[in-house]
């Protein structure tokens, strides 16, 4: 009886140690924000309620990874097929100086990119608010009319809930964008 008090006691200190008893940790990617849509109304992070929200963070000047990533979202978005119903895409743009609801409306228009797809802009204080909520970074490179945006590549997965579920890493092929939010509506 001794031997096995003694090593029901190790095994709870090993499990205490590793952290077995612990609350699960919630990731810290997400939370409120207020920006304007493309036709200019005000919005927050209610828009992500009721359905899978990709969100990713941009601007309509990119040269190639936002555009990349848009045709990569469409090709999911048609490949969903009946589930592409219950995801929505938006695009939250990190260039406030250049993205007025007009360019959002006008660059979210290409027929390359998610149908239904919902731009978001703002003041560079809420544009900033709205990043540091996601735990993401951008910053503005060069000087002048040509600048550009450094600005993170992958795109956020949010829940039904507006609560973060996982990253969708930049690149992946359509395909495994579809694996990825598949898997996360079955969890």
């Amino acid at each position: 009886i001794v031997c096995a008090v003694l090593s029901l006691a190790m095994l709870g200190a090993v499990a205490w140690k590793t952290g077995a008893f612990r609350a699960p940790q919630t990731a810290l990617v997400g939370g409120p924000f207020q920006l304007v849509n493309q036709a200019g109304k005000p919005v927050d992070e209610s828009v992500l309620k009721g359905k899978w929200s990709v969100v990713f963070f941009g601007y309509t000047y990119c040269p190639d990874v936002c555009p990349t990533t848009m045709v990569e979202m469409a090709q999911a978005q048609e490949r969903l097929g009946a589930k592409a119903k219950d995801v929505q895409f938006l695009f939250i743009s990190v260039d406030p100086e250049r993205d007025t609801p007009a360019q959002l409306t006008n660059y979210l228009s290409n027929d390359a990119f998610p149908k239904g797809t919902i731009g978001l802009t703002g003041t560079p204080e809420q544009v900033a608010a709205a990043a540091k909520s996601y735990r993401t970074f951008y910053r503005k490179v060069g000087t002048g009319t040509d600048y550009l945006m450094d600005h993170p590549t992958p795109a956020y997965l949010m829940n039904p809930k507006g609560a973060f579920a996982r990253v969708i890493p930049f690149g992946i092929g359509p395909d495994e964008v579809v694996t990825q939010i598949s898997a996360a509506m079955r969890e």
